[in-house]
């Protein structure tokens, strides 16, 4: 599977941004997904992770109650909305996928086959 994402640039500080993940290929509903991020000097971290049919989420603790992951399977693409965002939320954010037998949510970035080019998400202060 081929991932596109898209949807960063600037905003400001307690702005919005949705970004997409449009899959190409083999049966999107047979992956998890997932939203990471890195920002400049920093480990790619997890924000949110999606299983296949939507069910099951979980999220960095530095994001809940501000973003949300979803999916529309039919169009085989992924969103992050992220909603009240702080200069910290600055990186580059890179979409996932992992096919998987089982409805769940893969939490390691080793777990990921397949990672979209990365899209960059900048919060002025």
């Amino acid at each position: 599977v081929q991932l596109q994402a898209c949807g960063g640039g600037l905003v400001q500080t307690g702005g919005s941004l949705r970004l997409s993940c449009a899959a190409s290929g083999r049966a999107f509903s047979n992956y998890a997904v997932g939203w990471f991020r890195q920002a400049a000097g920093k480990e790619r971290e997890l924000v949110a992770a999606l299983s296949r049919s939507g069910a099951m989420t979980e999220y960095a603790d530095s994001v809940k109650g501000r973003f949300a992951i979803s999916r529309d399977n039919a169009k085989n693409t992924v969103y992050l909305q992220m909603n009240s965002l702080k200069p910290e939320d600055t990186a580059v954010y890179y979409c996932a996928a992992c096919e998987r037998l089982l409805d769940m949510v893969v939490l390691r970035s080793t777990s990921y086959h397949y990672w979209g080019q990365g899209t960059q998400v900048t919060v002025s202060s």
